[in-house]
């Protein structure tokens, strides 16, 4: 393994220590004031943009990100120098976030204005394909309340009911799930490593083969865009933010390439 450089060992040990008060002191909600919620949300703050990403949700999520970061970013930030290194790492989180957030808040906007046409016009059919399409999870309540509306179509209390539910289910998507991890920054690197080094071979952990540089970014690019683009009830990864980070990595390498003076 190659001596930890400056950058990379502060890092390291800045995600630790937000792993550890994480999960040392609950009572603190660190994890939920660090965390990336979504544009509108009421646990929003723009300082997450930047703290989400030294948060992580688990063990096993610190573990593999950290090993990206110790088995990838020596070999950069001995390429470009600390500070070059720190800016590619920061800006490629952060741009993960914006992308991530920036999406989720395309979609809420579609959903919002879902819910505004069916209160416009509400009735059973219409609001049984608005929770057929929006609605992912076994809740009783909403099912009963779908029959009972299609058998009472005129019923203004159910209509009242229904149009309540709608709106539950706007709030619910807005204000519930936030996004943490190194991953986006850790994608970026995994993406700069590709285009600098492409024909490196990296050997990788499951299964343990070699392959090339290249290869992996245009294997991982490809499956965080089928998954972002596919998501399934109960995945929880934040498939964009990967691919965010692989995107504003590729920028910034096409800009320095054709400004090799500048940096910051």
């Amino acid at each position: 393994m190659m001596r930890l450089t400056p950058v990379v060992k502060n890092l390291l040990i800045i995600n630790v220590v937000f792993f550890l008060i994480q999960n040392l002191f609950t009572g603190l909600h660190f994890t939920e004031m660090v965390s990336l919620w979504k544009f509108g949300s009421v646990n929003f703050a723009p300082y997450q943009f930047f703290t989400y990403m030294f948060a992580h949700g688990g063990f096993m999520h610190i573990l593999f990100n950290m090993l990206g970061l110790i088995f990838l970013g020596p070999l950069l930030e001995q390429f470009w120098g600390p500070k070059r290194f720190l800016i590619f790492y920061l800006v490629t989180g952060i741009g993960a976030g914006i992308l991530y957030n920036g999406i989720e808040y395309v979609q809420l906007s579609n959903l919002k204005s879902e819910v505004e046409n069916y209160v416009a016009n509400p009735d059973p059919e219409a609001f049984n394909a608005f929770v057929v399409e929006n609605w992912d999870y076994s809740t009783p309540k909403i099912y009963d309340l779908i029959e009972k509306y299609a058998q009472n179509p005129n019923s203004e209390y159910l209509e009242r009911e229904s149009i309540s539910i709608a709106k539950e289910i706007y709030d619910f998507n807005m204000n519930v799930g936030s996004m943490l991890g190194a991953s986006g920054a850790i994608y970026g690197i995994l993406m700069a490593f590709g285009l600098l080094f492409p024909n490196t071979e990296l050997m990788l952990l499951f299964p343990p083969i070699p392959i090339k540089a290249k290869y992996l970014v245009l294997i991982l690019g490809a499956i965080a865009l089928y998954s972002g683009l596919n998501r399934e009830t109960g995945d929880v990864t934040a498939h964009f933010a990967h691919l965010g980070g692989m995107v504003f990595a590729f920028i910034m390498i096409q800009f320095w390439k054709n400004d090799r003076n500048r940096f910051y």
